[in-house]
């Protein structure tokens, strides 16, 4: 616990920590293991194996037009309201962080909480036909997902969703560090989810019970449309009847 917390000051008293994590590299750094996984996939059978679904590939084509997308949204959208954010909040770090236990529960709270606006968000963009076609369809392009589709999608997707995790630190109080931390994890957990693979390492596999869906259950969505609206956990799918596993 003692070296958990040293780290933890270690990286809260790096200044302006917040102001220089280059995101996009970040996201693309999450999305290169998959990348390789679809250049291998057809080619080795151990990995194609865990393919959710094996019938498909990715092509360059697909790739080339995700990133493009991408760094369009970056560049007219992201950066700027970044920079605004910056000059809006500016990053003030306390000597101490907080504990590593703190940490884990504030992630944990950060996460439950854009689960729930997600899925209230997405279960509307499917269920009004004009929200769906105006703002959402575009993400739906692909029936079957890759890590590079994570962020295949329009403006208005993009500012909403990344507005929930950009406010939701701030209404629960978190440490810059921590909004940090929660930022890089609701990325990976978003790639995972899109990423098109079953692997015995993933996320969904370590939560019990089925608390957790991971690519599986967001793969379905992208299939079905029409079911598996929560991003990670399943207890709202449960709860409205829309959970459907495969």
């Amino acid at each position: 616990m003692g070296t958990g917390r040293e780290l933890l000051d270690l990286l809260s008293t790096k200044n302006n920590w917040q102001a220089t994590v280059p995101f996009p590299i970040v996201y693309l750094s999450f999305c290169l293991p998959f990348v390789v996984l679809d250049a291998l996939s057809s080619r080795v059978a151990w990995i194609r194996r865990y393919k959710i679904q094996q019938k498909t590939s990715v092509s360059w084509r697909m790739i080339w037009s995700c990133l493009a997308l991408s760094l369009y949204n970056h560049v007219m959208y992201i950066f700027p309201l970044s920079v605004l954010h910056w000059y809006w909040r500016p990053v003030s770090y306390t000597v101490t962080a907080p504990g590593l236990l703190r940490v884990i529960w504030d992630l944990f709270a950060c996460l439950l909480l854009f689960d729930f606006q997600y899925f209230v968000w997405h279960l509307l963009h499917h269920k009004v036909p004009w929200l769906y076609r105006t703002f959402h369809k575009v993400h739906h392009k692909y029936t079957s997902t890759f890590a590079l589709a994570t962020e295949y999608s329009g403006a208005w997707e993009t500012l909403s969703l990344g507005f929930f995790a950009a406010v939701n630190p701030m209404l629960l109080g978190v440490h810059p560090m921590t909004e940090m931390l929660f930022h890089m994890l609701n990325m990976w957990l978003s790639v995972e989810d899109h990423c098109g693979y079953d692997l015995p390492w993933a996320t969904h596999r370590l939560v019990p019970f089925g608390l957790y869906g991971g690519a599986p259950h967001h793969d379905v969505h992208h299939q079905k449309f029409k079911s598996n609206y929560a991003p990670y956990f399943t207890h709202w799918d449960k709860l409205f009847g829309t959970l459907h596993s495969e």
